[in-house]
């Protein structure tokens, strides 16, 4: 089962998303922060970090830097509702994707699926 770390920090976003994707059989653990994520990347194997990029503590984008350096493999999704922050991360972690808000739930787990198509194939 695909593993998903998601740091978001508006709690009804992160139950919504958490609920959506969980739903379409990916394994969610989530937190509100960036800072509480680095343990978890620690102690646990993740395939994809989905992150906020704006948040308290500890930003999105530095997030992905260190989780790059943590699990090189591990795949990041940035979340965000501004412009100028997709540009700023979209430079400085450039293997990212990111998917824009407003989004329709939908259109988040066909974005996920998308990045694990060729692996899913296998698992049945």
């Amino acid at each position: 089962m695909i593993r998903i770390l998601l740091a978001e920090d508006d709690r009804v976003m992160r139950e919504y998303l958490t609920r959506a994707l969980e739903r379409s059989g990916y394994a969610v653990s989530a937190v509100d922060r960036g800072t509480e994520a680095i343990p978890l990347l620690e102690a646990e194997r993740f395939d994809l970090l989905l992150t906020d990029i704006v948040m308290p503590e500890m930003d999105g984008i530095e997030l992905a830097q260190r989780a790059s350096e943590m699990a090189p493999e591990m795949r990041v999704m940035f979340i965000t509702g501004f412009a100028a922050v997709t540009l700023k991360a979209g430079k400085q972690v450039p293997q990212a994707r990111v998917l824009s808000k407003p989004f329709h739930l939908r259109d988040l787990v066909l974005e996920v699926d998308r990045m694990f198509q060729s692996e899913n194939a296998g698992f049945n």
